[in-house]
């Protein structure tokens, strides 16, 4: 193979590296932006309904983000249900650790109440 043609090869395939490269990174950027979003709008109910100081939701919007991304290894890996199951439980009571450390007692409790009357509300919307 002539020096000329090498050369021209790995101009090419630096160039097809380098574009799978910048769209992973624009991709990864775009769903980040999206998490940051979501995150903030959760974060901000919760401030209405716990009454939450700016730092709490702050610090809540952080532990809405990093355990989102926990959540969604777990739900997106090929272990089995149940395996799965076992795992989404322990994140979720390091989540609630998490979360006793910057909501008062009294918001906890409310978290925890108004948290297992949301799957009622979505199972009641679905019939209607």
């Amino acid at each position: 193979m002539k020096l000329k043609n090498r050369i021209l090869l790995l101009g090419l395939s630096s160039i097809m590296v380098g574009g799978f490269v910048y769209s992973q990174i624009f991709i990864h950027n775009r769903n980040r932006k999206e998490l940051l979003d979501i995150a903030r709008e959760i974060a901000f109910n919760w401030k209405e309904k716990l009454g939450l100081n700016a730092e709490q939701t702050s610090r809540l919007e952080d532990i809405i983000i990093e355990f989102t991304i926990f959540k969604n290894e777990i739900i997106n890996s090929d272990s089995p249900e149940s395996e799965k199951i076992t795992k989404l439980q322990k994140i979720q009571r390091r989540e609630h650790k998490n979360l006793q450390k910057i909501l008062s007692e009294f918001q906890f409790e409310n978290y925890i109440g108004i948290n297992k009357k949301i799957p009622n509300k979505i199972m009641d919307s679905q019939s209607v």
